[in-house]
């Protein structure tokens, strides 16, 4: 059965992690995004926090651009947070790490699983848990040699570049298997954000979209 989600989170693989940003600002960053043809973003928990701030993001981000972007929620450690994202319309949930449990109620509640991995084992494990993409993390530390070794013979599991991921890197990475990145302060420019220069974010996201349009990923 065709996954809505899914395939806009696949359409240029990138997913726009929005850290400790909200209100109006994220509104308008998320809008700029989405002009330079960003089709997914994700709200971070912060496990200091009650996750109510993220909460309320997710729901003024579903009622802004549920029809333009698929939005999702990151961070997910905890029940108690997968149910406020639920709650709140997420359509996808992304995690740092692999959780069964997470996993698995991810997809009793329909959402589209993104859980974080690092090793062979890993990666396999999310994936027979249900993942529907499995986030290597974090990809830019790992390097993009390492990224290409655990993922070629894994090549039925759809895995994903996350954390620094950068315009100098990422068409490596695509180059290497990677089905979607995970992009955060590139494109969530917390100083471009406090000046209002939103057309510089958006033009920071063209850089992106255009490396992942090229099909050969060089």
């Amino acid at each position: 059965m065709e996954n809505k989600t899914l395939n806009r989170i696949l359409e240029n693989g990138i997913i726009a992690i929005a850290r400790g940003i909200y209100g109006e600002k994220l509104l308008h960053a998320v809008g700029a995004l989405l002009d330079a043809g960003i089709r997914a973003g994700e709200v971070t928990f912060d496990q200091k926090s009650s996750g109510e701030e993220t909460f309320e993001s997710l729901l003024k981000l579903k009622a802004a651009f549920k029809n333009d972007a698929a939005i999702g929620a990151g961070t997910v450690l905890t029940k108690e947070q997968l149910k406020l994202a639920y709650d709140a319309g997420a359509e996808f949930i992304v995690s740092p790490n692999t959780d069964a449990a997470i996993i698995r109620e991810t997809k009793q509640l329909g959402m589209v699983s993104i859980p974080g991995a690092m090793t062979p084992s890993e990666i396999a494990a999310a994936y027979s848990f249900g993942a529907d993409i499995v986030k290597v993390f974090p990809a830019g530390a790992l390097g993009v040699e390492y990224f290409s070794a655990v993922t070629t013979p894994l090549s039925h599991i759809k895995c994903a570049a996350v954390g620094g991921v950068t315009v100098e890197n990422m068409a490596a990475f695509k180059k290497a298997g990677a089905c979607a990145f995970g992009i955060s302060s590139s494109l969530f420019d917390k100083r471009l954000i406090e000046n209002e220069a939103y057309e510089e974010i958006k033009r920071n996201a063209a850089a992106f979209i255009s490396i992942a349009a090229n099909k050969r990923g060089n």
